[in-house]
């Protein structure tokens, strides 16, 4: 069990790291916007679901083979940069359909499957899992592999707020964008370009 000093200081920091926009926030800001408050929960929840990914993998010292291994790295980087750059492709070249403020482009379903793809094939996750939690890990205090999990839980829960926070004020603007003749615009080329520079992102993603 890590000491109450260092769930406070590690909570502390990684929720610096959270606020702070990234794939991620990308993300559900995109969802946010093009379809609505509950879709955009949605995909948080698949977000942090892919963050527990990480979080089991690094209690399992999976995130270490990972980042030892190139062709593990590699593997993992350009599954999920091709993935968001194929989405962001498919959003660009499909016209977006008419809407009421009730309504969404995009499932519930798909949004929170893919939330859970987006993090999980998201490499810098497993780096940052790598190489900031073990700093919080006090090897006199018992099992690292049950530190690391409670550690890497508390990390989600916190990435559930923040994402959360995200959604629900970036979703606030869908009404007003609906209303006017942007959402389109938003849902085609901005939503696709984000899909794209996501992909981008996480496949400039290099080993440290």
């Amino acid at each position: 069990m890590p000491s109450f000093d260092s769930i406070i200081a590690f909570a502390i920091a990684s929720l610096a790291l959270l606020v702070i926009p990234g794939p991620a926030v990308l993300y559900v800001i995109n969802r946010s916007i093009a379809d609505g408050r509950s879709t955009a929960l949605a995909a948080v929840a698949g977000l942090e679901i892919g963050n527990f990914v990480h979080v089991i993998a690094a209690t399992l010292g999976l995130s270490a083979v990972i980042a030892a291994s190139a062709t593990a790295f590699g593997i993992v980087k350009w599954i999920g940069a091709g993935y968001l750059v194929i989405i962001g492709l498919r959003t660009l070249s499909r016209k977006p359909q008419a809407m009421e403020v009730q309504t969404s482009s995009l499932s519930r379903g798909k949004s929170f499957t893919q939330g859970i793809i987006v993090n999980t094939f998201n490499p810098k996750v497993a780096l940052f899992f790598l190489s900031f939690l073990p700093q919080f890990i006090e090897t006199e205090k018992g099992s690292t592999a049950v530190q690391s999990l409670i550690l890497g839980s508390i990390f989600v829960l916190l990435g559930m707020c923040s994402d959360g926070l995200y959604a629900i004020l970036a979703s606030a603007l869908r009404g007003p964008l609906l209303r006017g003749k942007s959402l389109p615009f938003v849902q085609r080329y901005v939503a696709g370009s984000v899909f794209v520079l996501l992909g981008v992102i996480a496949a400039s993603t290099k080993r440290s």
